[in-house]
C-alpha cells in the first residue's frame, strides 16, 4: 500500500542568473514496511525532495500525497506533527531538556499527559537501546550516536508512521552509522514504518530495499 507519492512534481526558484529545476517532474510512490534511500551528488536535488515529502515546502507544479491527501490541502505543521516525522544530521534536540524531556515532547504536544508521555518516551528509548542511565542527562551530555538515538525515539514517540531522515549518520563514526541504519531498517522491515533517507553513502544505502538515485532534479534509476 502506498504510504507517501509524488505525482509529476516541479519544484523551481530563481537565483539571480537563471530558474532553477531543483526538482523536475517526479513520479514515485513510497510504501509502508520499506526502507528507501535517495542518494545523489550535491544539487541533485534529494534534498529538496525530502523537504518536500516533510511538507517544508509546496511544489510549484504537480503534488505530494500522503495516502491520498495533498501536502497543499493540510495543516503542514499538524502533518509533520502527526503523520511524518523528520530527523536530521544535527540531531535537533533541545538542549535545555533531558533525554526522556525531549522524547516526552511530542507527546505532550498531543495532550498525552505526564505520567503516560514518561512511560511512553521510556519505552521508546529503550527500543534504541539507550536505558534509564540516559534519561536525565542533556544532550549536551551524549556521544553524536547517543544524540540521534534519542532523536530517532523522539520521532517514534509522535503518530508519525513515516520517517524521514537526512543524512542521519553524516556526523557519525562508521560504526555509529551502522549501527542508526540498522535500526532504521528495523523499523521498516519488523515495525512497518515507510523510512525514506537521503544520504551520500552508497554503503549505507544498499543496506535499503530501494535505492533512488537524483540527477539534475530528476530520478534517474531506482535499483538495488
Amino acid at each position: 500500500m502506498d504510504k507517501l507519492s509524488i505525482r509529476n512534481v516541479l519544484y523551481t526558484y530563481r537565483n539571480k542568473y537563471q530558474t532553477v529545476y531543483a526538482v523536475n517532474d517526479v513520479t514515485y510512490s513510497f510504501e509502508q514496511g520499506k526502507m528507501y534511500a535517495i542518494v545523489g551528488k550535491s544539487g541533485s536535488g534529494k534534498t529538496t525532495l525530502l523537504s518536500l515529502l516533510a511538507g517544508l515546502d509546496i511544489p510549484t507544479q504537480g503534488e505530494v500525497l500522503y495516502g491520498d491527501i495533498s501536502t497543499q490541502k493540510i495543516d503542514c505543521d499538524l502533518y509533520r506533527r502527526d503523520k511524518v516525522a523528520v530527523i536530521y544530521q544535527s540531531y535537533n534536540l533541545f538542549p535545555l531538556l533531558t533525554v526522556l524531556e525531549n522524547v516526552m515532547y511530542p507527546l505532550r504536544l498531543n495532550k498525552v499527559s505526564k505520567k503516560e508521555a514518561a512511560e511512553i518516551a521510556s519505552n521508546k528509548l529503550k527500543n534504541v537501546g539507550l536505558d534509564e542511565q540516559y534519561f536525565k542527562r542533556l544532550p549536551s551530555m551524549l556521544s553524536g550516536g547517543e544524540q540521534q538515538r534519542v532523536a530517532i525515539a523522539r520521532a517514534l514517540s509522535s503518530k508519525a508512521d513515516v520517517i524521514l531522515a537526512d543524512e542521519p549518520t553524516g556526523n557519525l563514526d562508521s560504526e555509529n552509522g551502522n549501527n542508526i541504519i540498522g535500526i532504521l531498517k528495523q523499523l521498516a522491515q519488523e515495525d512497518n514504518y515507510c523510512v525514506i533517507v537521503v544520504t551520500h553513502d552508497l554503503a549505507i544505502a544498499e543496506e535499503a530495499d530501494f535505492m533512488i538515485r537524483m540527477v539534475d532534479g530528476k530520478i534517474q534509476t531506482d535499483e538495488k
